[in-house]
């Protein structure tokens, strides 16, 4: 087999969600992934969205999940020794990912041009809120943070509740899988100019990017959307959430043939003989006085004979799922989207599952390989296949430079000892690939009102 990116070296510098979802993506299709942590705590998110406790603080549902295919050195990047160590890594890397603020990267001592000077064709990809120049530049950022700055809950939401934001981190998925891609065209363009270069993604432009169809017809009709809940942005009557016997069906109505398909399941097809619903445009103008016949007529009969009819009738429906359901459904087994791998003891199961990526691919496709690693996991070997010596490896550990989940200090090196690491070779000088290396209840949804 030959993954896409077998033999790329990413150096990781990410931690959260953005910069994980792109380095994962990545490490999917074969890239080697060295994610930097620092030794007192690691990423952040290890111990996020985990109030059932089941991580015990270092191994998050949410962070396992973008953080399959990477091993894990723990070091401090405040101490000079640390920097040294992360240096004869960045040497032979491909790929550098980073998501501070803008700056901070910088103090560390791994800032782009730095970078640039230790590995000409180096592929730098510098990860944030708002970008790495402008006024907002050095904004802390989230994903409620940059749903609101973007302009996404003005146009999301119902009347009634006001601006509403998404459930999912949806901005910090989208901005991650925009840099991935950024990385692989990159790499691409250094396959034929032999040069490497600074990426700048930003969450802003990914959310402003998302929302790209919105966005294009305010920039020609100078329109603001509107709040306009679960209707389609078409504002057809008939596509929209509507109650149902017992519980919701989603509509979409929105090509003449599938109204006329509809309103015949619905036996009203007579509607369209009113004058008031003629026409698209009419439908539009008129909405609210169809919307009662529609919501009357689907309240007869459960979900899922309306779903039965439709499909039928070759109208598009879909149930309202819980994530249950969704993950139970025969259909998610052809599409080879989750992942099921050994667990570490520390989790007191024996496997854990996790979604994998959006696509299928007929060969060398997009694999989980290894779990998600503990912090420092692999801090001893990665900096072995560097160049460090036994004696700097142990002596990293008890100077307190370098973590690894195991007891790190060994007879002979006591703690307080001096921690040097020598001089990386040059650049050209590859070490020796590692062994097996790859180059509550739930309230109800918002529905049309009758």
């Amino acid at each position: 087999m030959s993954r896409a990116f077998e033999g790329v070296r990413i150096v990781d510098f990410t931690q959260v969600v953005a910069g994980p979802v792109a380095t994962y993506q990545l490490g999917l299709l074969g890239a080697e992934v060295i994610k930097i942590e620092s030794a007192a705590g690691g990423d952040i998110a290890r111990g996020m969205l985990d109030l059932s406790g089941f991580g015990q603080g270092e191994m998050a549902p949410a962070f396992i999940g973008v953080n399959h295919n990477k091993r894990s050195l723990a070091v401090d990047l405040k101490r000079p020794e640390g920097r040294a160590a992360v240096e004869r890594i960045v040497r032979r890397a491909d790929v550098l990912v980073e998501n501070f603020k803008p700056g901070v990267i910088g103090r560390l001592g791994f800032d782009y041009e730095t970078v640039r000077g230790l590995r000409p064709s180096i592929v730098y990809c510098s990860i944030s809120g708002y970008g790495q120049e402008g006024p907002r530049r050095s904004m802390a950022a989230f994903d409620g943070a940059i749903q609101a700055a973007s302009g996404m809950m003005a146009a999301n939401g119902h009347e009634e509740t006001g601006p509403t934001r998404t459930v999912s981190p949806i901005i910090d998925v989208t901005t991650g899988m925009m840099a991935a891609f950024a990385i692989a065209a990159a790499l691409r363009r250094r396959e034929k100019t032999g040069s490497g270069q600074h990426l700048d993604v930003a969450m802003l432009d990914s959310a402003v990017s998302l929302l790209n169809p919105v966005y294009n017809n305010h920039l020609v009709t100078g329109e603001e959307p509107e709040l306009l809940g679960n209707q389609s942005l078409t504002k057809f009557p008939t596509a929209n959430v509507f109650p149902t016997a017992d519980g919701y069906v989603q509509i979409t109505a929105l090509t003449g043939a599938q109204v006329d398909r509809l309103l015949e399941v619905l036996g009203c097809l007579e509607l369209r003989d009113d004058p008031r619903f003629a026409t698209d445009a009419d439908l539009v103008a008129n909405r609210e006085a169809m919307l009662p016949e529609l919501c009357t007529r689907l309240r007869r009969a459960p979900t899922r004979v309306w779903l039965e009819r439709l499909e039928a009738a070759r109208v598009p429906a879909a149930p309202i799922s819980s994530f249950r359901e969704v993950m139970a459904h025969p259909q998610l087994e052809t599409r080879r989207l989750t992942a099921t791998l050994p667990a570490p003891e520390m989790l007191g199961r024996a496997e854990v599952t996790s979604v994998t990526t959006g696509y299928v691919a007929d060969a060398d496709g997009p694999a989980v390989r290894t779990f998600a690693p503990r912090l420092g996991e692999h801090s001893r070997e990665i900096l072995a296949e560097h160049g460090c010596s036994e004696a700097e490896i142990e002596a990293l550990h008890a100077a307190g430079v370098v973590r690894s989940p195991a007891p790190a200090v060994s007879p002979g090196v006591s703690p307080g000892v001096s921690a040097t690491v020598s001089p990386a070779p040059p650049a050209g000088s590859e070490p020796a690939p590692r062994p097996g290396s790859a180059g509550a209840a739930r309230p109800p949804p918002a529905v049309a009102a009758d």
